[in-house]
């Protein structure tokens, strides 16, 4: 993953208590990169939603309840793509406020880890230019799915 292909990062957030509650949040973010939302829930834990790629559409997942999975790989050719490329993966959750920006060129998933998980998906593509950039591959074509006991 080379060039000038921005790559998969966190973007953090942050929690404020005091003795009326807590605020998370994340003000790093700047709204104007974004043209819709969307949360997306799994009916149990464990389930896999992936492949979902994009040639120009940007992403960022943010946890809204539980814990995600999330894995990102970079697509060398949208018809055909190497799948012995290894994903990047990375653990998010509701508790802890950190964003995963995924960038054009990559195809994306995601597992529940835990009980009535929701993930907001910020997307900086309408969703007619989505639909018109959208590319799909089966849910094991890379397989980050196993989770690795310690």
């Amino acid at each position: 993953m080379t060039g000038s292909v921005a790559e998969p990062h966190i973007v953090s957030g942050g929690i404020s208590v005091d003795d009326r509650g807590m605020v998370a949040f994340h003000n790093s973010i700047d709204l104007k990169n974004w043209r819709r939302f969307y949360f997306v829930s799994n009916h149990e834990t464990g389930f896999v939603r992936a492949w979902h790629g994009h040639k120009v559409e940007s992403k960022l997942a943010i946890p809204i309840s539980g814990n995600f999975l999330l894995a990102c790989v970079q697509i060398d050719n949208w018809e055909n793509p190497d799948n012995s490329v290894q994903p990047t993966t990375f653990v998010l959750s509701a508790t802890s406020p950190r964003a995963l920006y995924i960038p054009a060129g990559f195809a994306n998933g995601f597992k529940s880890l835990s009980p009535n998980s929701t993930i907001m998906f910020l997307s900086s593509s309408a969703l007619d230019d989505s639909l018109s950039d959208d590319f799909r591959y089966p849910w094991n074509y890379w397989n980050p799915w196993e989770s690795n006991f310690r």
